[in-house]
This record gives structure tokens, sequence and C-alpha cells, in this order.
């Protein structure tokens, strides 16, 4: 074992892979604005109700893909880490097979998924026959857009954030471009907003594919008995099977939160998704660093130092507490500004303000378990972040149960403040068996 680091583990190192991720982030709530307003000059509300509908179930099964970016983040990393540049190279390789083979499945199960989607969220015969048009074009580009979560996880891996940044400017303000050009200029409608996204992730895809070139030098891309081997697809097959399963617990969570919500009436719920962007801009800040965490941790994991380790955790976690600071007070500060500029109705308003102190606690309750997420993806400790997972959510229905009947939508609030601490609390627990592990 060593403990000396591969690069020195600075300040100045962190925060220059965890800013250009912040920097990514905040491009992407821009696109759903510009996507909403250009159909919004058609002026007809269809059409924004197609292209949100159609956003939504792409997103939704995307997102089950989301383990490819992780669990090639963590792997990579230690690969890197222990010098097996040859082992980086075929990393690079199995995530994009794999993101290749999942497109190809969304494509061939394009009509069975939308069917079931429409099934599960009915709308209008119009709304539904504009969203059909908007799936039907953009899901050509599925193998692009799966493939691209590698792409951005090996980047991540192996420090490269600026290269992701440049990525999602790249995506994002072509896709822009061609938003205004296709809608406005053409009158394409809902068509000309899923060309122009079908093209931005195809060209984003060609523009990864360039930024990685470093890694098809040489031959040990195409050493397809490496690349192929059984024993490291079933490593690969595993980590991403855990982190599979935590996120889609993490998920029902989230939703049956908005559905709990939804039986204290129209109000209420519109308050709490509201209140939820709140969770989503501290996820936008801390992802940086969670980000720096998996890769940093997972170098000195692939290293076996396990000083660096510590050292990796101690100095992302640090940053992040700074960053969930500064958001407990802006929200403290300006929350009710925020409330007013997200939502119009008056109602609503008030009744998101009722709640803001939960959101002034959640970065502070939240960043256990959004650094320690990032921490043990880097160690690919993702067995027991499954597990850790499987107990806070059974804990949090527990909370859900009692605190609801008692407290209402405080109750609710309070038993997701509960949820964080326990994922924090369940995994802080295996902390020190990850470092007795390097």
């Amino acid at each position: 074992m060593s403990d000396q680091p591969v690069a020195a583990l600075t300040h100045r190192r962190v925060l220059k892979i965890a800013v250009p991720i912040v920097l990514a982030n905040a491009t992407v709530p821009i696109l759903g604005v510009v996507d909403t307003g250009v159909v919004g000059q058609l002026g007809q509300a269809a059409p924004i109700g197609a292209v949100g509908i159609g956003a939504i179930i792409l997103t939704a099964i995307y997102w089950i893909f989301g383990f490819l970016r992780m669990g090639t983040t963590g792997l990579t990393s230690q690969a890197h880490g222990a010098g097996n540049q040859v082992e980086v190279k075929a990393l690079l390789m199995r995530a994009l097979l794999t993101g290749a083979a999942g497109g190809v499945l969304v494509i061939a199960l394009q009509v069975p998924l939308a069917a079931l989607a429409f099934r599960l969220a009915p709308a209008s015969a119009e709304v539904e026959g504009m969203a059909a048009t908007y799936l039907q074009i953009r899901v050509w580009s599925a193998p692009a857009a799966i493939a691209l979560y590698g792409i951005t996880g090996w980047l991540i891996a192996l420090e490269r954030t600026r290269a992701v940044l440049l990525l999602q400017v790249w995506m994002n303000g072509l896709n822009v471009v061609l938003d205004l050009w296709f809608v406005l200029g053409l009158g394409w409608g809902v068509g000309g907003v899923a060309t122009a996204t079908f093209l931005a992730e195809w060209s984003g895809l060609a523009l990864g594919l360039v930024i990685c070139r470093g890694g098809f030098a040489g031959g040990a891309w195409r050493d397809w008995a490496r690349v192929f081997d059984l024993k490291r697809i079933r490593r690969m097959m595993s980590v991403n099977g855990d982190i599979l399963v935590r996120s889609v617990l993490l998920q029902a969570a989230f939703i049956s939160f908005l559905f709990f919500g939804a039986g204290f009436g129209d109000v209420t719920l519109a308050a709490n998704q509201v209140l939820l962007q709140f969770l989503h801009i501290t996820a936008y800040g801390l992802d940086g660093f969670a980000f720096a965490a998996e890769t940093l941790v997972g170098q000195a994991m692939g290293a076996g130092a396990r000083a660096s380790l510590r050292r990796s955790a101690i100095l992302t976690s640090g940053w992040g507490l700074v960053i969930v600071l500064a958001l407990a007070v802006v929200f403290a500060l300006f929350g009710g500004a925020i409330i007013d500029l997200i939502a119009k109705a008056p109602e609503v308003q008030v009744e998101a303000r009722a709640y803001l102190g939960w959101m002034v606690g959640a970065p502070l309750i939240g960043i256990g378990s959004w650094m320690l997420d990032g921490i043990f993806i880097g160690a690919t400790r993702t067995r027991d972040m499954r597990i850790a997972m499987f107990w806070s959510a059974l804990v949090y229905v527990g909370a859900v149960l009692v605190l609801v009947p008692l407290w209402g939508n405080h109750g609710l609030w309070a038993a997701l403040m509960v949820f964080f601490a326990a994922r924090a609390a369940t995994l802080g627990l295996r902390y020190r068996e990850l470092e007795r592990a390097v």
C-alpha cells in the first residue's frame, strides 16, 4: 500500500474539477425554458404540453441508463489511479458499446414504451398526437444520448470536466439555435423542436468522440479480448446494477413525495413542486464537488493510497459544506423572492412560504448523502450504496406513516429530511470499512 497521492491533492485541483460541472449544470434548465418558450410562440397550449410530455418520457427512459455515467466514472478513475491506461481505454469502448446497445433497445421498444407512458399520464388526443410525433423523431438519437453518459463519466474520471462543460454548451447552444430556426423560421412546430434535439445529441456524440480521441490512440481500444473480458464485464454489470437499484429506490421516494403531497390539495401540491426546485438548485451546486469526490477517491482507491482517499473525501466535502452554507443563507434571505419568480398564483406563493424553513435546512441536512454518494461511487462500493438506500427507503416510509398524520405537509417535509439523514447515516457507518478496503 502507498499513501502517496498520484498528484497533489489541493483546493485548486478540487475546484478545477468541480466548477466546470456546476457551470455545465447551469445550462440544463436554460434549454427547457427555450424549448417551452419557442413552442409557446405558436399561440396554442397543445404544442407546449406535447413537448413537455415528450421530453419527460424520454428523460425518464434515459434516466434508467444514468448508471452508465456513475459506473464509468468509478471504474475508470480506479484504473487511471492504478496506472492501467490499457483498461482506461477498454472502459471507454465498453461504455460506448453499452450506450449504443441501450439506444438500439429504446428504439426497438419505442411503441410499447410510448403507449405505456400515455396510459400512465393520459392527455388529450391532440397533445398525445403531437407528443408521438416528437418521440418518433427524437428517439432516433437515443444511442447518442445514452453513449454520452459513458463519455461524460469517462471524462470526469480523468478530471477533464472542462471538456464536459464544452460538450454541454455545444449541445445546448446548438439546440437553442436550431429550435429558433426550425420552429420560428421554418414553422416546423413540435417536430422542429424534436429535430433540433436529435441533431444536437448526435453532434454532441461526434464532438465527444473527438474530445476522447486520446482513448483511441494505439490499439488498446480495439483489444477485443480485453474489451469483452467476462470478468471485467461482470464487474461492470455488478457496479451498474447496484447503482440502478439504488437510483430506482431514490426516484421512487421523490415520486411518492409528490403523490403524498397531492393528498393535501392542488395548492399544496403546487407549492411542494415549487419548493422542490430549491432541491434541484442544491443538487446543481453540489454535483460538481460530488463528482470531484468520485474522481479523486476512485484514483486514490486504484493507487492503493489510503491517506489520499481520506484527504479527497475531506477536501471535496469541505467545499460542499461551503456551498450548502451559502445556499442556506441565500434561501433564508431570498427564498420568498425565488418563490415569487417561479410561481405567480398568490395562493401558491403564500403556501410555499409556509414551508420555506425546510428549504433552508435541506442543504445542511442533505450534504452528507450527496457527498457520500460521490465517495462511494468513486470507490465502487455500490453494494453498500444499494443496501444503504434500501434501509433509508424503509426509514422514509416509516417517517411518512408517523409524521404526516401528526403534522400534515410539514410532516411530509420532515420525513424527506429524515430520508436525507438516513442516507448519510447508513453510508457513513460503512465509510471506515471503505478505507480499510484500500
